[in-house]
């Protein structure tokens, strides 16, 4: 018989007069890794939140190891033995891993600590895993891979028997997620159970036994690893998003490119060796990282650190990044790095046009200017809002406006789909759209495809800091089978050559 690891049997939760989950039920076996792809982010927090400590239900019954751990007639207390992994560390970066794994865990209450004790202890861990990496490293200086191995070591030496990782793909690269796999299987042999929470099914399908689709704070549907899931899942919400994804190829064959925007010559800077690209004007470029090596070099760049050697030019000029207006860069997570909270919307919105109005921050008719241009694109009502009070589309909205006031050659954006649910994700399109109807090259630099496939016209794969493998729009459906969206590209491109028999067989 089964072993149930956790069941929620109609959960119903509320805080402050709101409903995170309502009559939410799922189970996970011991052993199991559960795929969960959220529609929407709605319940999502409030899910996590119930999983890591015993809150007050309003309805419901919460079991964790067989055992009834919350229910709402007699509230559960305290903290779960449940670990969560998202992309922020909750590793002590001046600490070594050692102590990261066995000192910082709950129950440790030795006084004295003994270095070497604590790397005997870990070595039959990292062999267990064939993974090697040195306890007495200090957490700072390790990869986003390794933080990330030490983090689930530190679930599993700590007794979680249950972990939770979110959207851990959009951190870690192609190859470190087929080493994540393997891991994940040899505990899940051992009886430790896993909730892989992603934003694409063809992720999720990869090594998960089942997946769940969660929208609206609840369950709404099962696949099984056996079963034959339709290209489109008929849900609110991703058949919008699909449909958008085929308009975009139609909208994209009509529009032209007009000489190179932006270049790279023989890059010597960190990881990237003799790196070199060329960016159309108007052209959409995705740069895929798939060692996690090159994407925080080229990244420090264009943020203005000096480079070895090399050159970066716009319009065939030499460019300073940090420094020249033509060139943008749209921050990761850009919602909480790119908005200042101790300054007004306008002023936000404004803020990165003082090279083509001097005296910006006096010129009050200027601004008055902006905010009747663009009050019909972002609502009359957000310039009167404090920016902590926007919703989260009104900060995508006001971040890109901001750019786009900018007048760049050139925008690159960092993971601009990291964290965003369907509905944002659609709109960040919309966004980006408006860069390449403006002439403006967009370079998006991911660690994995996610959604930037759909306006891509060129993908750059990059490795051991150097171009490996360039790929045109018609070479898409060469990419590997799980890649997002992918079947579109089959579609589109399968009846491109229908067409061109038929028009063989004419002549």
């Amino acid at each position: 018989m089964r072993e149930e690891m956790l069941r929620m049997e109609r959960v119903t939760y509320k805080s402050q007069g709101e409903t995170g989950l309502y009559n939410f039920s799922m189970t996970i076996w011991a052993g199991e890794i559960l795929g969960l792809i959220p529609v929407n982010n709605y319940g999502l927090e409030t899910l996590l939140l119930l999983l890591k400590q015993n809150l007050p239900l309003h309805y419901g019954y919460v079991y964790y190891h067989e055992k009834l751990i919350n229910d709402w007639k007699k509230p559960g207390s305290g903290m779960n033995r449940i670990s969560i992994i998202q992309n922020k560390s909750c590793l002590a970066k001046d600490l070594t891993v050692a102590d990261n794994i066995f000192v910082l865990r709950p129950g440790f209450k030795k006084w004295f600590m003994q270095p070497e004790v604590l790397k005997k202890q870990l070595i039959p861990f990292m062999e267990d895993i064939g993974i090697t990496i040195s306890a007495d490293a200090y957490v700072d200086e390790l990869t986003t891979f390794e933080k990330f191995v030490v983090e689930l070591l530190k679930a599993v030496v700590a007794g979680s028997r249950l972990i939770v990782l979110e959207n851990i793909g959009t951190f870690i690269s192609d190859d470190e997620l087929v080493k994540l796999h393997e891991i994940l299987r040899h505990y899940a042999q051992e009886g430790i159970s896993f909730l892989y929470i992603t934003s694409h099914h063809e992720e999720a399908r990869q090594f998960c036994d089942r997946t769940a689709f969660m929208m609206n704070g609840q369950i709404t549907k099962y696949f099984e690893v056996g079963d034959r899931t339709p290209d489109t899942l008929f849900l609110p919400g991703v058949a919008d998003y699909d449909r958008w994804v085929r308009q975009q190829f139609e909208v994209q064959e009509e529009e032209g490119k007009s000489g190179a925007a932006f270049e790279i010559k023989s890059l010597y800077h960190g990881n990237l060796r003799n790196f070199s690209l060329r960016v159309e004007a108007g052209e959409c470029l995705v740069i895929q990282d798939l060692d996690n090596g090159a994407l925080k070099d080229l990244f420090s760049l264009l943020e203005g650190e000096t480079q070895r050697s090399g050159q970066l030019l716009i319009d065939g000029e030499a460019v300073r990044p940090g420094k020249d207006r033509r060139l943008a860069v749209i921050q990761e997570l850009p919602t909480e790095t790119m908005i200042f909270h101790n300054m007004s919307y306008l002023d936000n919105l404004c803020f990165n046009m003082d090279h083509r109005f001097k005296r910006i921050w006096f010129a009050k008719g200027v601004k008055k200017s902006v905010a009747g241009e663009y009050g019909a694109l972002l609502g009359e009502d957000v310039f009167y809002q404090k920016v902590e009070d926007l919703t989260q589309q009104q900060k995508y909205d006001l971040v890109y406006t901001r750019i786009l006031l900018q007048n760049p050659r050139i925008v690159f954006c960092v993971q601009p789909f990291k964290q965003a649910e369907v509905s944002i994700r659609s709109h960040i399109w919309e966004l980006l759209e408006r860069f390449l109807k403006k002439g403006i090259a967009v370079v998006i630099l991911a660690v994995n495809l996610a959604d930037s496939l759909a306006l891509a016209d060129r993908l750059v794969r990059v490795k051991y800091g150097s171009v490996q493998e360039i790929y045109n729009k018609e070479d898409f459906i060469k990419l590997p089978v799980d890649t997002p969206w992918l079947y579109l590209y089959k579609e589109k491109y399968a009846l491109e050559m229908e067409k061109q028999r038929e028009k063989a067989k004419e002549k």
